[in-house]
């Protein structure tokens, strides 16, 4: 499978002086093999080099020096950890990988998953119980073959309670068992007296190798005799903008007055994708989309992505020309989800319908222990790979996405009571961006709570913005 990324400036890495030591790569070998790609990696393109000490470019005064450094860890995986600046606060994102090749296919769309995504919360009363969910099931999935539906609660895993510390590994089996709950609200619109009651039903799942085309759904609604696109989008990925393209032609031969955007499970994806969906929502086909900044050494290759009129293999854009668009976006938006809507602002009105989003401006990009850090060329003896974050996004107007979230226009909770059906005109936040669409209203109360995680929280890469 060929690899979807490209490193920004090859020749400026191949002349890089890392540091002021002689290198030596003959005298290194094994894990510290892979731990001095690490280092080098990082210290050319990670974006917050220069709040890494370690990093320095005049870090080490010889090879000895180094070489000392990196034995001190254990394992790569532990040098990393070492070399992220802040991790809890800053870089939430930057990761490492020992098999790169399924990072690939994750980007490409394709994983091994039951098809079933679930959003948790908190069981009421409780600060570690936890119930989940079903939010949304993949088409021709193995969950597809069940009696499971969007809106089914769960409360036990293979006969385990659920508890916020032992849903990752209970997700993480290739099979199991749902067993299926109730949820109670005792008739009032509070949570405290809510609950949750065993069933007696349970489904059983099974992991599969599956290609999600993240164009979940598109339709055009008549309400108040306009018409209305919608169209839920559930990752940024390059391999479907052909697919994303078609919905957009089917947009515009109908001549839609409005257009819905349902990011609200979207985690992000490629740059590109964000970029080629502003020039079909708004018919733009020049100027500055997003730009891309770096570290202090890459400054000056800091990278515009524009408004487009062609797709990567040529085919015309299909552009609605709006000059408004309807966003719903939730805590599981990320990203590039956010880049869009953060994009978009400088041009036209933007309304966000939903939840504060995930908060996620930077962008990164696979690096391969190779000379350029290119796939080509990459070491045969390991499938490591890094990938951290290189760059932060802003929009035309330099306004990044703050680290605590886009704000909705119009709040609007998923309701655990009610979670409705997917493009149905009655689902909540669907519904409320309809109103929207009439009225311009900037309030509509809807009785709901915010999920703690969902799913893709487990996920090592899932709210990933990287360009390719």
């Amino acid at each position: 499978m060929k690899s979807i990324f490209k490193l920004v400036l090859l020749t400026f890495v191949l002349s890089l002086n890392f540091s002021c030591f002689e290198d030596d790569d003959d005298s290194i070998s094994g894990t510290t093999d892979i731990k001095n790609f690490v280092w080098k990696a990082l210290n050319f393109a990670y974006l917050y080099k220069d709040d890494s000490p370690n990093l320095a470019n005049d870090r080490f005064a010889t090879n000895s020096d180094y070489q000392s450094f990196l034995n001190n860890y254990e394992s790569p995986e532990s040098l990393f950890e070492s070399l992220i600046y802040e991790r809890e606060n800053v870089d939430r994102f930057s990761r490492i990988t020992n098999d790169y090749i399924a990072l690939e296919q994750q980007f490409s769309g394709v994983t091994k998953t039951s098809g079933a995504e679930f959003n948790f919360y908190y069981t009421p009363g409780s600060t570690s119980d936890v119930y989940g969910i079903v939010r949304l099931i993949q088409p021709n999935s193995n969950a597809s073959t069940t009696t499971l539906t969007r809106g089914q609660v769960f409360n036990k895993i293979d006969g385990i309670a659920l508890t916020e510390d032992n849903l990752r590994s209970l997700l993480n089996s290739e099979t199991y068992t749902l067993h299926l709950a109730t949820y109670n609200t005792n008739g009032t619109d509070t949570p405290e007296d809510d609950s949750v009651i065993d069933g007696t039903e349970t489904i059983a799942l099974t992991k599969t190798v599956y290609s999600e085309n993240p164009i979940f759904k598109t339709e055009v609604i008549t309400s108040n005799n306009e018409k209305v696109g919608y169209i839920m989008y559930n990752g940024f990925v390059s391999d479907y903008d052909a697919q994303l393209n078609a919905a957009f032609g089917e947009f515009q031969a109908q001549n839609i007055q409005s257009l819905i955007l349902d990011l609200r499970y979207n985690p992000g994806g490629s740059v590109n994708s964000a970029a080629t969906l502003g020039s079909m929502i708004t018919g733009l086909s020049n100027g500055v989309f997003a730009k891309l900044q770096y570290n202090s050494d890459l400054q000056s290759n800091n990278t515009d992505y524009n408004f487009r009129s062609t797709l990567s293999e040529g085919n015309s854009i299909n552009s609605v020309g709006l000059n408004k668009v309807y966003v719903i976006a939730t805590g599981s938006s990320a990203s590039a989800s956010e880049m869009i809507i953060n994009s978009l602002k400088s041009y036209i009105e933007v309304v966000q319908i939903g939840t504060e989003t995930v908060g996620k401006s930077q962008a990164s990009i696979t690096l391969y222990d190779s000379p350029n850090f290119q796939r080509q060329g990459a070491n045969p003896g390991h499938l490591y790979a890094l990938q951290p974050l290189v760059a932060i996004t802003v929009n035309k107007d330099n306004q990044v996405v703050p680290s605590s979230g886009l704000i909705p226009t119009i709040e609007v909770k998923e309701n655990v009571s009610n979670y409705g059906v997917l493009g149905d005109v009655n689902e909540p936040l669907l519904a409320a961006a309809l109103a929207a669409t009439q009225t311009g209203r900037l309030a509509f109360d809807i009785y709901g709570s915010t999920p703690i995680l969902d799913s893709n929280s487990f996920e090592p890469h899932s709210q990933e913005m990287y360009i390719d």
